[in-house]
């Protein structure tokens, strides 16, 4: 009975992903989890968070709708207890479908906190002891990341974990890391009618993305009325009755004064290996804490039969739950003996849902040269297509290609609603495209994506448009 094919560890979406797939490939697969399946995802994170960020798209539509169209709408105000009900229920009716998804498969799902005890045993709460034939799977994701002596208190100082469940809406917020997370919050509360200020340490907002797509956001949420801080840190704060006051240290050496209803800090994720025991299995973390595979192929530890999903591992893994996904379809079906592609982390789309949106694959203009490509690149405005001018909100497609014609390495998307067009990008990237080939496809007219075959005409040296 506590023998099995498969253990997971971790009901994330690495996690539960790995469960489900395994036991459709016939599997015996046990799944461990201390909480609720679904993970940061689905209960503190990208499910309720996007909820809410379509609630703020709604309101911003009002003004928009007023202020752009002439048409007489005007905002009563936000009845914060109903919006939490529906993100409530929209992500309790994903997580009863996690449950029955696992129940159907045949997946047992074990409640408790979990340890090694060695290379496929498995304790659980100190009292049930698990075997598994043919391997474990570590998917026990992460956990923001915090800053020293600012302890978040739920109400005034938060993370991106509590942020959602802090009471009610703040007049003002503090915005501490320019990242997907921290973008995004900044863009809700300012939907919301907060006073924004987002601060980043690098010297642009979203830094792991095209220098072009913090720009072009930067100017977007400007444009809204959020006073964005790059190139700034954190010398100091204090925890006050009624917020924070914190100062700021800026780009050019000066130190000014933030008060704030609420700081939000965004300053990244650490993986969560407390209490694993990965010594009794002889596996260790790297000195950021992750787990490093000896085989990117299989996501296999240095321990065989021992494989890692999700926000345990380090770079290039992404952090991200779609990847997480196909990481998880990867070890399940490597442990079932299938045939099975690595994943391409070149080909994960990466999106920050705020207003304006981003979506990218693939490399970014400077880090293709940096790796030695000669490229072409063309940058074609939102506003440059008739959609774009409708929509009234700026953005950019950007791609980088080979020079000569050669394969495309990147597309970089800012722009109302480009989250539901990166997907098109994801296969012109992962298939190896050449601008020609995307440029004998019609994109319908009109629409945001025009853009997008636009620029692959330009390169491909069929421009229509002559900019």
């Amino acid at each position: 009975m506590n023998t099995h094919d498969v253990i997971v560890i971790g009901g994330g979406t690495g996690g539960y992903s790995t469960a489900l797939r395994a036991a459709a490939l016939g599997l015996d697969t046990a799944l461990v989890e201390r909480d609720k399946v679904g993970g940061t995802c689905l209960h503190r994170g990208c499910i309720p968070s996007k909820a809410m960020l379509h609630a703020a798209e709604l309101v911003d539509g009002i003004t928009e709708a007023r202020e752009r169209w002439g048409v007489q709408a005007s905002l009563g105000g936000v009845d914060w207890a109903a919006l939490v009900a529906t993100r409530d229920d929209i992500v309790n009716r994903n997580h009863k479908g996690v449950e029955a998804h696992l129940a159907h498969a045949g997946v047992r799902v074990v409640r408790g906190d979990a340890r090694l005890t060695g290379a496929r045993t498995v304790r659980v709460d100190g009292a049930l002891d698990l075997t598994a034939r043919r391997g474990v799977v570590l998917a026990t994701g992460s956990r923001p990341r915090t800053l020293p002596g600012l302890a978040p208190d739920g109400r005034h100082v938060v993370t991106s974990d509590d942020a959602l469940f802090a009471p009610g809406l703040p007049a003002s917020v503090l915005v501490l890391g320019g990242g997907a997370i921290g973008v995004e919050y900044a863009s809700f509360h300012r939907s919301m009618g907060a006073e924004v200020t987002l601060v980043e340490a690098a010297d642009r907002i979203v830094p792991l993305e095209d220098a072009d797509v913090g720009r072009h956001l930067t100017r977007g949420l400007k444009r809204r009325g959020v006073d964005v801080r790059v190139g700034a840190r954190l010398a100091d704060a204090e925890v006050l009755d009624d917020g924070v006051r914190a100062w700021v240290r800026t780009s050019r050496g000066e130190t000014v004064t933030v008060e704030a209803e609420r700081l939000l800090v965004a300053v990244g994720r650490a993986p969560v290996t407390e209490g694993l025991d990965l010594a009794a299995a002889g596996l260790e973390t790297d000195r950021r804490g992750f787990v490093v595979p000896a085989d990117w192929d299989r996501l296999e530890t240095a321990v065989p039969g021992i494989h890692v999903v999700g926000d345990l591992l380090p770079p290039p893994s992404l952090g991200l739950a779609h990847a997480s996904f196909a990481e998880g379809l990867l070890v399940a079906e490597t442990l079932a003996g299938v045939p099975s592609a690595p994943v391409d982390y070149a080909a994960v789309p990466r999106v920050t849902y705020s207003a304006p949106q981003t979506a990218a694959v693939g490399l970014g203009e400077a880090e293709a040269r940096a790796r030695g490509y000669e490229v072409a690149v063309d940058v074609m405005p939102l506003t440059a297509v008739a959609k774009g001018m409708v929509h009234g909100q700026g953005g950019m497609v950007k791609v980088v290609a080979e020079q000569g014609g050669g394969r495309v390495l990147g597309v970089h998307l800012v722009g109302p609603h480009v989250s539901e067009m990166i997907a098109e990008s994801q296969l012109i990237v992962g298939w190896d495209a050449e601008p020609s080939d995307v440029a004998r496809h019609i994109h319908a007219h009109p629409t945001l994506s025009e853009a997008v075959g636009e620029a692959f005409l330009t390169l491909a040296g069929r421009a229509l448009h002559q900019r």
